[in-house]
């Protein structure tokens, strides 16, 4: 089936903010941002999404790119952290805004029933050895605490880390496909904005670089909104983008 086949199948606006869209060029990021709010025409505000192709090989384990980013924006999704901490850890989270506590009746909630309403699980090294059993669960969506993407926190940290993700402090990993995506805003973001979130992603992509990774990181990088079609990202001679 060819784009032109799959075009058809959409909506009239997809239809018609597609053809805003020159498929033989690459954008500017700031180009791109910029006309991908012109030709947004949801009735609500969409969430702003960039998709990574990288040159990564998800076969083997030193090659896996993961880690985290401060969006200087937020992502403009209300972040729900999951926070398993005990003894005095536990008001400390309570008061940086932990939306749930990772008790023993919530552990048994996750692991029997597959329970995952949060978007940020972090952990004190003491409670470790307590939720290795919910990695079946929380590992396949992502949500392992894990000391690598700076979730398992000494209790001091506790409540900054807290703060950080519900401020937009957000976790990115690659699929099976060598992909990352990850939402870096709205559509009602200014322009400015979503390239500051775009740029912090990137170099957070680019410094968490697997040294196995040989030769240029990026294949492509796309920027799309929820209903709109995806705009190609310039790339530099060296695949890095041009965020100028």
């Amino acid at each position: 089936m060819t784009t032109k086949d799959i075009n058809r199948r959409r909506g009239k606006r997809y239809r018609k903010a597609a053809e805003a869209v020159e498929r033989s060029r690459s954008y500017d990021p700031q180009e791109a941002i910029e006309l991908l709010k012109e030709i947004g025409s949801a009735k609500f505000d969409e969430t702003v999404e960039i998709h990574v192709c990288t040159n990564a090989d998800p076969r083997h384990a030193d090659q896996l790119i993961r880690g985290m980013v401060m969006l200087p924006h937020g992502s403009g999704k209300q972040i729900r952290v999951m926070a398993f901490v005990q003894a005095e850890s536990v008001a400390i989270a309570r008061e940086a805004g932990a939306d749930y506590i990772g008790d023993p009746d919530t552990m048994d909630r996750i692991e029997k029933e597959g329970w995952t309403e949060f978007d940020v699980s972090i952990a004190t090294p003491d409670v470790m050895g307590q939720i290795g059993r919910l990695g079946r669960v929380l590992g396949r969506k992502g949500l392992m605490p894990n000391p690598r993407t700076g979730t398992v926190v000494q209790p001091q940290d506790v409540g900054r880390v807290i703060r950080e993700a519900k401020q937009g402090r957000m976790e990115f990993r690659m699929d099976r496909s060598a992909n990352i995506h990850m939402a870096i805003g709205k559509l009602s973001f200014t322009a400015d904005e979503l390239l500051l979130n775009l740029t912090s992603f990137i170099d957070a992509v680019t410094n968490a670089r697997p040294e196995a990774v040989k030769g240029n990181l990026y294949k492509s990088i796309h920027l799309t909104s929820t209903m709109g079609p995806g705009i190609a990202l310039k790339l530099t001679e060296t695949q890095a983008l041009r965020l100028e």
